[in-house]
């Protein structure tokens, strides 16, 4: 029987969704990039994301895969984005390999949280709005601690399925663009809400309400209590997953809208 699976790159405003996950009784993207699938293809379509996104999260980027018996038809992409709400569009579909996995063959995933200190009503429900003066600094110099491999225990939410909170952390910044700061943080795997409390943390830093050393305490300590609290989901956007795509493609492309180097 014929079969191929493929990766969609997709991305999508999270104001609307309790998160990227199909839940029982709750409005999601996976949910309704899955009907928009099963209403092409007349058969239900299961999908498998790169990672979850929590309620109100963005994602610039994120590959999820899927496997028909029948080949893509025609106008494909242009028939799904139709299907889809506006605040979710799919960039591209290629084909991959059969064991091509969104999940586990990712390499690393970047997120930013991006924060306005001064009102403006553009980036409502886009950034998170923090009107308190930060040492951008402070909070650069601390983010150095958690470059490496960890356990970040104090960052994740409790009652998780994960088998081991241990992470690399590859970049971890604060900068400023166009009068919004943002912090760029990339590492191979992340726990849930580490992103927000990482962030959370930090500014306590940028207050001057936390030093250094007492964050590589909290690190120690692998104690979700320690650390700071967790920032509004608003600001959060999953920006970028990698892959060895060489390895996982297959020498045609099935269809694609944009181009993008890895």
């Amino acid at each position: 029987m014929y079969k191929q699976r493929y990766f969609l790159e997709i991305a999508y405003c999270g104001t609307a969704y309790h998160g990227w996950q199909v839940q029982a009784n709750a409005h999601t993207v996976q949910a309704e990039l899955n009907q928009a699938l099963a209403t092409i293809f007349r058969n239900p379509i299961e999908t498998l994301g790169a990672g979850r996104t929590d309620t109100g999260v963005h994602a610039r980027q994120l590959y999820v895969h899927f496997d028909l018996n029948e080949p893509l038809p025609n106008r494909f992409l242009y028939s799904l984005n139709s299907l889809l709400p506006f605040d979710i569009t799919v960039q591209q579909c290629f084909a991959v390999s059969d064991k091509a996995h969104a999940r586990f063959d990712a390499t690393s995933r970047t997120y930013e949280y991006l924060m306005y200190t001064t009102k403006n009503p553009f980036l409502r429900g886009l950034a998170c709005y923090y009107p308190i003066p930060l040492d951008i600094e402070k909070m650069n110099k601390a983010a150095m601690h958690l470059l490496g491999t960890h356990d970040f225990s104090c960052f994740s939410k409790g009652h998780t399925d994960t088998k081991t909170n241990i992470c690399t952390i590859t970049q971890a910044t604060w900068s400023m663009r166009d009068k919004v700061l943002v912090f760029t943080v990339q590492a191979d795997r992340f726990l849930r809400g580490m992103v927000r409390a990482i962030v959370g943390t930090l500014t306590e830093v940028g207050r001057d309400r936390l030093d250094e050393q007492g964050l590589l305490q909290i690190i120690r300590s692998k104690k979700r209590s320690e650390a700071g609290e967790s920032m509004d989901p608003s600001g959060l956007y999953l920006i970028r997953v990698d892959y060895d795509f060489h390895a996982l493609t297959l020498n045609e492309t099935i269809t694609r809208t944009s181009i993008h180097t890895k």
